[in-house]
């Protein structure tokens, strides 16, 4: 992720938005845009489905209002609602409609407010309206939705504001159910206070498609129920004594190993099972039946010791995980952020451990820069790793390269001699018999 100065001289006049959005932008006194709205609206203008993380008043609400309405706006066909905005309270709803008020004086587009607490009759008037955009509070939404009184299957763009606050208030089920009114194609726009949030995880799972994460908070914020730690290892061998040590001494209800590859979880498993422990093996090539057999034994305490893929552990909802072991290094901070997203639930504690080998030090780094995060070091008395880290890093974290450059030799020219020459000029040529 490119990191933003807040001193950039970016104006909203580089992005592709209409010449008339960006005319109404100045009009309203908003000229350079924050740094959420640098990073998010030219993702949001390609179409991607985003995951991000940003704190109130960091400039969210025009990062995706605008890219909203440049898609809203330009659609060859208004008669169906081509975008909603899902919001956790009436104030937060009424405060986003007003900002589209705002911009509507300067361009042509219809916004409508829909929330608890107002005149329902007046409400399925208004969403029988050609309407550009809908922002709505869930409980409601959904009551109308139900009923008969609105169309969203023409709505394209979907998105979820303070999405941690409106799973906290228990809105998961409605907000899956409206996002199952909408187009299967819709794009997806999940913006949260943290990345952290066991159900923001959860429900990015189920309706991002190949997100792209924009991390402005750190990792960190709102996660002070999870310890991270990162430990040193040799090599593989190296790393499956370090996972038995941590799952013997550990304490934890139910543990939670992740691999990048089907092979490794399965080699894993037969290593941790050959030294008595409870483990179970969960991977995307296994029949459903399978998968169901150890998700019951793992649920159901048979086994307290799960090793997964990334593709299978997708939407993996258990409750009790309270130790989360990245044997690999995670591809990336996607792969990370969903991992440990694993534990640390509610007001549970828990810890994720991940374990770096030396050529997975700048993959780590990466992670530790792109989400800003420290992950504390930590070492096992009797299995400490000869590799203590690399001697030079750059300011990126990453590792600088040991390997020296090879100086290539000048090549001296050969002197010339005159029977070299002589031979030169001879090549080719016939060579007359000797006389005698």
């Amino acid at each position: 992720m490119t990191e933003i100065s807040s001193e950039s001289t970016t104006h909203f006049c580089d992005f592709t938005l209409d010449d008339e959005l960006v005319s109404a932008l100045t009009q309203l006194g908003f000229h350079q845009p924050t740094a959420v709205q640098q990073q998010t609206i030219p993702a949001a203008l390609a179409g991607k489905d985003l995951l991000v993380s940003a704190e109130t008043g960091s400039g969210k609400t025009l990062a995706y209002l605008l890219p909203l309405l440049q898609h809203v706006l330009f659609q060859q066909s208004h008669a169906a609602i081509g975008a909603v905005v899902l919001v956790p309270t009436r104030e937060l709803a009424q405060q986003i409609h007003q900002q589209c008020e705002a911009l509507a004086k300067f361009i042509a587009f219809s916004a409508v407010l829909i929330s608890g607490g107002e005149d329902y009759t007046k409400q399925v008037s208004w969403l029988r309206r050609n309407l550009s955009l809908v922002i709505a509070t869930p409980g409601r939404m959904l009551d109308l939705l139900t009923h008969g009184h609105a169309d969203f299957s023409g709505v394209t763009c979907l998105v979820l504001d303070e999405a941690d606050r409106m799973l906290d208030m228990g809105f998961q089920n409605e907000v899956i159910a409206i996002a199952d009114y909408c187009s299967s194609q819709k794009q997806t726009l999940l913006f949260s206070a943290t990345l952290s949030h066991y159900a923001v995880i959860k429900i990015a799972d189920q309706l991002l498609r190949n997100q792209q994460v924009i991390a402005l908070n750190r990792l960190q914020d709102g996660h002070s129920n999870i310890q991270q730690y990162m430990i040193l290892a040799d090599d593989t061998a190296h790393k499956v004594q370090l996972t038995a040590w941590l799952l013997r001494n550990e304490s934890f209800h139910k543990a939670l190993v992740f691999t990048n590859t089907r092979a490794k979880a399965i080699e894993l498993e037969g290593l941790l099972r050959a030294q008595q422990l409870r483990v179970c093996l969960l991977h995307g090539e296994m029949e459903a039946r399978d998968r169901l057999r150890v998700m019951n034994l793992y649920q159901q305490d048979v086994v307290n010791v799960l090793i997964s893929t990334d593709l299978a552990a997708r939407g993996l909802d258990i409750k009790g995980i309270q130790l989360v072991i990245n044997f690999d290094v995670p591809r990336s901070a996607v792969a990370y952020i969903h991992r440990i997203g694993r534990t640390g639930r509610a007001d549970e504690l828990g810890v994720a451990v991940m374990l770096v080998q030396h050529i997975e030090w700048n993959v780590m780094a990466g992670i530790r820069r792109y989400l800003k995060q420290t992950f504390a070091l930590r070492s096992i008395d009797g299995l400490i790793a000869r590799y203590q880290g690399p001697k030079k890093i750059k300011a990126s974290g990453k590792a600088v390269s040991s390997k020296k450059k090879v100086i290539a030799e000048k090549k001296v020219k050969p002197e010339k001699t005159k029977i070299r020459d002589r031979d030169k000029k001879n090549i080719g040529k016939r060579r007359k018999p000797s006389e005698g």
